[in-house]
């Protein structure tokens, strides 16, 4: 247990380290200029994968829009966090009522079919 801890936490110490290096957690100039490489970088291989592929591919966003759309994202994200978490009391009460059912139906004895009551009779 003692070991698996260590080793999260070293792998979360090394990644917040990279992450650090690298420009991400910097100014928004330094994640600009990381975002720019990074394009840059992938651009060949982009190029590359629009011969091969049947469609065609949109290009990459500008960093405003990407921007955009991780706040946008994000904050989706936490409205629908909060929305479960506030529905979370009627989602529970909805579940336990079918259980509730699923089990009142277990315990009636079923009902018989025009088959069975035709072998009921004949004998």
């Amino acid at each position: 247990m003692v070991i698996g801890l260590l080793l999260r936490g070293g792998a979360v110490v090394g990644a917040v380290y990279y992450t650090r290096k690298a420009g991400i957690w910097g100014s928004a100039e330094e994640t600009d200029k990381l975002y720019n490489n990074i394009k840059a970088e992938l651009c060949p291989y982009v190029q590359q994968a629009k011969k091969k592929l049947p469609f065609e591919v949109p290009q990459l966003p500008k960093a405003g829009e990407m921007r955009f759309l991780a706040k946008h994202y994000y904050n989706e994200g936490v409205k629908n966090s909060f929305r479960f978490v506030h529905m979370l009391p009627c989602y529970a009460g909805r579940g336990m009522k079918k259980v509730k059912d699923t089990f009142e139906d277990f315990a009636k004895s079923p009902a018989l079919t025009a088959g069975d009551k035709e072998a009921t009779a004949s004998k």
